[in-house]
């Protein structure tokens, strides 16, 4: 189990469906089952091993290495003591409808005692289990809650075991609700496993430099998509803390529109059309034509409710709390989600050069929203829990979705009241302009009449609000990197100066730090942006895995991990910088207005 709480000490294992944490030392300590916003049964990565967990460690000191399989989501995890050399391998195969956990250990080289807890908490670590056995199998029950282990040893089977091994021998277990394979068609089941990442992997069109790097993020990508609906959750967990200790503790097991249009284009660029195609249809059938406006975050499903409440019986990761399930965020009114929608669509037809039928009827139906709804103050891009505001980076956004409903009716034919949006555009433009904008600092500012800084505005170029050249555009990356840069890396926003609801320190905000090296190389500057872009990719673990933020002076990743958004992220910049990317083709977009 983690002694000292350390996101980077974690691997992530998926099937399309949920996804598992495992720690290095063999502990998997994250597991939502059988999908991803469901309740978990193994909960110790907010809480202890009363929280749920299952182990497969040395009995003795031993030391640790890892990797996934090449261009696999197939983890090897080699284990090394005084007396031997042991290999263990975690995968869930992809594509089951009843869902799989298979971990075979193997030792290679000696002896070696290991310990075997398995140990499922049910109801997010709150409800321990009864124990039966039927047909060879330990069965672990909580009310309708039920898991099932099989092991190709017998003996091994229940919830602790100490197991002796030796050279050669090789052991396996199998968490399902219906495991009944042998070791001989597990073997099969792990080729399979493999030949499909690595058939997924070859699809990938990108061949430069940082290549294992971006396969690797497209690969945790594709295991944070739910395969059934299409949709990406931010994130396979919750409440991992973006200040050790704190208290900005939230559930991103959710789908977030805000990640439109950064999923379509890097899914697009990298090749992959059907996932592309698949979000976009999610997000259309997510957005209800009965809501009065588009959520920024639903459900796997396309659910629009998700109740928030606090865990008051886990004591959360080192400390921090509270423990949050569910997302309030939800019933937010969030503006820049219209501009993200709209843009989504556009660049989906653009690019893919197919339309989806109903997608008119939806745009419509948000454009006719948007044309009062834009003049409200929302909770921002950031999802603040204070009092709305007028966010310049919200109305910004409001002024993509004008932008790219007068290109759709030129370019696709989409029917609507196109000069009263060519009327809105110019009129969300010229405030944003004027309003969003500070003479003293020469720079766009947080929100209207503010004098502080915000790393949200790095989109105003990427989105074809203005040219990357612009002034106002140079002197607002100038303030940024003066303001919210701290060794290369950027923060949000100066909490100090915003008052966000939470009043709190956090991490620098890994999305912004690659926002910021894509307006460098749209500018030109690329040898400066590579030197970031490597600098960025050191704040991952050893498996290339991201969280949201990262703390500078630890050098410790903070948040909810890994995070879709910064791989989205990632994968987007090293596209661009090899000259191709989504910020050229996003910001060529726009009106790009002098």
């Amino acid at each position: 189990m983690t002694q000292k709480p350390d996101i980077s000490d974690f691997a992530l294992i998926g099937n399309g469906r949920t996804a598992a944490l495992v720690h290095r030392c063999g502990a998997i300590e994250w597991l939502c089952w059988p999908r991803f916003d469901s309740d978990a049964c193994f909960a110790a990565l907010l809480g202890d091993e009363r929280h749920g967990h299952w182990t497969i460690t040395p009995a003795e000191p031993f030391k640790s290495t890892r990797k996934y399989r090449h261009e696999t989501l197939v983890l090897e995890t080699q284990f090394t003591t005084e007396l031997g050399r042991a290999r263990l391998v975690d995968f869930m195969p992809v594509g089951a409808a009843d869902g799989a956990l298979i971990r075979m250990l193997v030792c290679e080289d000696g002896h070696m005692a290991v310990r075997h807890c398995f140990n499922p908490v049910f109801g997010n670590g709150k409800r321990a289990p009864q124990w039966s056995r039927e047909q060879g199998q330990a069965i672990a029950r909580a009310g309708v809650d039920e898991v099932r282990l099989w092991c190709s040893r017998e003996e091994y089977l229940g919830p602790d075991a100490r197991i002796e091994l030796s050279a050669g021998d090789r052991i396996t277990f199998e968490l399902g609700r219906r495991p009944v394979k042998d070791s001989a068609e597990l073997d099969r089941t792990l080729q399979q496993c493999e030949a499909y990442w690595r058939d997924w992997a070859g699809q990938c069109g990108y061949q430069g430099r940082w290549r294992d790097t971006v396969i690797r993020s497209l690969i945790t990508l594709k295991a944070l998509i739910h395969q059934p609906t299409g949709g990406m959750v931010a994130a396979p967990t919750t409440s991992l803390p973006e200040k050790l200790g704190g208290s900005r503790n939230w559930d991103y097991r959710f789908c977030w529109l805000r990640d439109s249009t950064m999923t379509v284009l890097a899914l697009l660029h990298a090749g992959y059309r059907d996932e592309a195609g698949a979000w976009v249809h999610w997000m259309l059938d997510a957005i209800k034509p009965e809501q009065a406006a588009a959520q920024p975050v639903y459900g796997l499903l396309g659910n629009p409710d998700l109740p928030e409440y606090e865990a008051e019986w886990l004591p959360g990761f080192g400390g921090a709390r509270p423990v949050r399930f569910g997302n309030a965020a939800c019933r937010q009114f969030q503006l820049d989600i219209y501009g993200e929608v709209l843009d989504t669509i556009y660049q989906w037809h653009s690019l893919a050069g197919s339309e989806i039928e109903s997608s008119w009827t939806k745009l419509g139906q948000m454009m006719a929203r948007l044309e009062t709804a834009w003049r409200k103050p929302d909770a921002g891009f950031w999802e603040q829990r204070s009092d709305p505001e007028f966010f310049t980076q919200s109305r910004a956004q409001a002024w993509v979705a004008f932008d790219r409903a007068v290109k759709s009716a030129e370019r696709f034919k989409f029917d609507g009241p196109v000069d009263t949006w060519r009327a809105l555009r110019t009129e969300v433009h010229d405030e944003v302009c004027k309003k969003g904008f500070s003479e003293r600092l020469n720079a766009f500012t947080r929100s209207y009449g503010s004098e502080t800084f915000d790393a949200a505005t790095l989109l105003i170029p990427i989105t074809g609000f203005l040219p990357i050249h612009d002034p106002r555009i140079t002197g607002t990356l100038d303030g940024i990197s003066k303001h919210l840069m701290r060794d290369g890396f950027v923060y949000r926003y100066d909490n100090s100066e915003s008052d966000d609801g939470i009043r709190e320190e956090e991490g620098a905000f890994l999305p912004c730090c690659f926002w910021y090296a894509d307006c460098l190389s749209l500018q030109g500057r690329n040898d400066e942006a590579e030197e970031l872009f490597e600098k960025y990719l050191k704040a991952g673990n050893d498996l290339g895995l991201f969280a949201e933020e990262y703390d500078v002076s630890s050098a410790t990743m903070l948040g909810n991990f890994p995070q879709a958004l910064t791989h989205l992220a990632l994968v987007n910049t090293a596209f661009n910088l090899a000259g191709f990317g989504p910020a050229n083709t996003r910001s060529s977009s726009g009106r790009q207005p002098g």
